[in-house]
């Protein structure tokens, strides 16, 4: 049996102007990918370096990236239904994971070119007009990812999140690339602009990783933050201060997107009436919503010194 229905949505918390709706963002990222993706290419094709190259394909991937997270949050946002009772906000696990395994790929690219490109240095030409290209287009990313981390937060967003991840893992490859590049013209060391092309698809490998990581514990049903679940356990502790009677065991949380859940058990004295140990239930549930937003509580109503039965049979022997 689902948990009682809460409000649909959480409520971001009123601190400054609203955050732009996740959908709003994503599809400025397809957009400012698509701007990245021209400005990239022109630099790499004024150049020749293969850290511009890298750069380019970075933005590729940042588009697929987009419109895939776009797509999951569309997914998310769907209202339950009688196949998906607790609703469809896992779906932004997906993107996160999608992006994650994108972001690898793209640095076994990066790295591959630089490596062939190390073994055959070539110079470079028309470095100033480069550089310039890949500043701004580095410069747009960061202020759409700042936006985007901006929102995630106020959204609970795992999908935004990972495409603002996406976006400053490309800031950095841009970085790292002007960094090459500059530092090989200055010197004449056309090798700087590979080796600088392989440190930074390392860097960036490792981020797809955790994100790959990340959402793979979210799919697994992965306990709430830290923070949420030190508010639950501290509303719960108000009400046992002011019931001594009553007791709360076998709390289990879980997060999906920007969903979360929390199932426990209230053991209240076998004489209270069913009217009074519902009016607080009732409560409880209130008060552990407003301590954490977006939670959805299930509570299993017990008389104290009943323990319910939770484990699994094992398996008969053969």
């Amino acid at each position: 049996m689902p948990p009682r229905k809460t409000p649909s949505s959480p409520q971001p918390a009123g601190n400054g102007p609203a955050a732009l709706a996740p959908r709003t963002l994503l599809w400025g990222s397809v957009a400012v990918a698509l701007v990245t993706i021209v400005l990239k290419t022109l630099a790499w094709h004024l150049t020749g370096s293969v850290g511009l190259l890298s750069d380019a394909l970075e933005s590729f991937v940042n588009l697929a990236g987009a419109i895939f997270a776009l797509a999951m949050v569309t997914v998310a946002q769907r209202p339950a239904d009688d196949d998906h009772p607790y609703g469809h906000h896992k779906a932004e696990y997906f993107s996160s994971g999608f992006e994650g395994i994108l972001i690898v790929g793209a640095a076994v690219a990066i790295f591959w070119a630089a490596a062939l490109r190390l073994a055959s240095p070539q110079p470079l030409e028309q470095v100033g007009w480069g550089l310039a290209l890949s500043v701004a287009s580095s410069m747009l990313n960061g202020w759409l990812a700042w936006l985007m981390f901006r929102s995630a937060r106020v959204h609970r967003s795992v999908a935004l999140e990972g495409d603002a991840r996406h976006l400053v893992t490309d800031v950095w490859t841009s970085a790292g690339v002007v960094v090459g590049i500059g530092a090989a013209g200055a010197t004449g060391w056309l090798w700087l602009d590979p080796v600088v092309a392989m440190a930074v698809a390392l860097n960036i490998l490792k981020e797809g990783a955790h994100m790959v990581w990340r959402a793979s514990q979210g799919l697994m049903d992965a306990a709430v933050e830290p923070d949420a679940q030190a508010a639950i356990d501290a509303a719960l502790q108000t009400f046992a201060k002011g019931e001594p009677q009553v007791r709360f065991d076998h709390l289990a949380t879980r997060q999906a997107g920007q969903r979360r859940f929390a199932g426990l058990h209230m053991h209240v004295p076998a004489e209270w009436s069913l009217g009074r140990a519902a009016q607080l239930r009732g409560a409880v549930e209130a008060a552990l919503m407003r301590a954490v937003p977006g939670l959805r509580v299930t509570i299993e109503l017990l008389p104290v010194g009943v323990e319910a039965f939770l484990e699994e049979p094992e398996d008969s022997p053969p």
